[in-house]
């Protein structure tokens, strides 16, 4: 109870800092609206002000979407590189649309430069970043070249302004992201303990089960033979089975009491996501449907201990993992690059317990690093 009031208040906590976070982007969207439509008041030709309000509206609304996509992980790629594509189209757009705005009395297209450079750094990685601010500065001192305008007030406001902006509003969505990061790796590490602690209750449980069973069935067995011997004692033997079946029914209740079964789907999800929050490019193609129990579960295993070699032993950059099903055998491949430079069985003790297990089942498990690339592959058999 006191965990979930915990959690409860964090995540109450999270909301107000997301959004304090939304209202510190929307004072970016806020200035793109204000500072270029400035140049609107001072233009005359009604052409020329329909186009820039067009523009201006346009670019402050693209603007507005990738600064939100920026704070809202839950978004797919998809939506992202739409959004930044709008976003790009917008940008373009506003020169033609804008630039001509108030003549040589106001900088119009440098304040719409400005807030190019200031959402700049939140729209992909350092080098996607330079080169957005490297060709807004180009185009807002051409534009300033253009116009008759001075060169230098151009640059100053695209500058200037741009990296006001970053500071003001890059600074809380860089704090915020890595806050969420930070949640989303505790999760996923949590919920991988989690799941990782009903597979050793359930290994527990086929150890309890499978002794006890044995019992049971060497004292049928023996109360079989002595039927027709010693009836007496044959019935003390069968009560003592019925005895050994109730005691094990009783710990098998107790042991699996919050047991649930592993979700391949769920451990595919959840690993992918450890990596991804520590920096891991992570792609997984699942092309194997609803798997089996018996199926799932040694996967499950196999995929956990994989990720776990890929964090504690390797510097890896990215990693691929791939089902696939063909006929009755359903096949797992883990590949990442920043392999260490060891025979792939010393990188942990788990690989060959694992390979052990599955080939009680008739499973297989192979590692193999070559070229700083190491690739995990597991079989299991489908029988249905």
């Amino acid at each position: 109870m006191r965990r979930t009031t915990i959690t409860g208040v964090f995540q109450q906590r999270l909301r107000w800092v997301r959004v304090a976070t939304l209202g510190s982007l929307a004072t970016a969207v806020l200035m793109t609206l204000i500072m270029p439509s400035i140049g609107l008041g001072r233009e005359t030709d009604p052409l020329r002000i329909a186009l820039g309000a067009t523009g201006i509206l346009v670019f402050a609304a693209a603007q507005a979407a990738v600064l939100y996509a920026a704070v809202t992980p839950s978004l797919t790629q998809a939506v992202h590189r739409r959004l930044l594509a709008g976003f790009a189209t917008a940008a373009a757009l506003s020169i033609p649309m804008t630039a001509p705005l108030g003549g040589g009395d106001w900088r119009t297209w440098a304040w719409v430069g400005a807030s190019i450079v200031g959402t700049a750094p939140l729209l992909g990685g350092r080098a996607t970043a330079g080169a957005v601010i490297a060709a807004a500065v180009a185009v807002s001192g051409a534009v300033g070249w253009w116009s008759g305008g001075s060169l230098v007030e151009y640059l100053v406001i695209t500058v200037g302004f741009g990296v006001m902006t970053i500071g003001v509003t890059g600074l809380h969505a860089w704090l915020w992201n890595i806050l969420i990061a930070t949640q989303e790796e505790h999760s996923a590490q949590e919920r991988l303990t989690a799941a990782r602690e009903r597979l050793r209750f359930g290994r527990d449980v086929h150890d309890l089960l499978g002794h006890t069973l044995s019992v049971i069935a060497l004292k049928a067995e023996l109360a079989e033979r002595l039927v027709s011997v010693d009836a007496a004692r044959a019935e003390r033997e069968a009560a003592d089975v019925r005895l050994l079946a109730a005691s094990a029914l009783a710990d098998l209740r107790k042991a699996v009491h919050g047991y649930r079964t592993v979700d391949l789907r769920g451990e595919l999800d959840e690993v992918s996501r450890v990596l991804r929050s520590s920096g891991i490019r992570c792609t997984v193609t699942d092309r194997t449907g609803d798997l089996p129990v018996d199926v799932a579960v040694p996967l499950s295993m196999v995929l956990r201990e994989a990720g776990t070699n890929v964090l504690r032993h390797s510097t890896a950059s990215w990693c691929s993992i791939e089902l696939s099903r063909h006929d009755d055998e359903v096949r797992m491949t883990v590949t990442n690059d920043g392999a260490a430079a060891v025979r792939p069985d010393r990188h942990s003790s788990g690989l060959r317990g694992l390979r052990e297990r599955l080939a009680e089942t008739g499973g297989t498990l192979d590692v193999r690093a070559d070229g700083g690339l190491f690739v995990l592959e597991s079989a299991m058999p489908v029988t249905s």
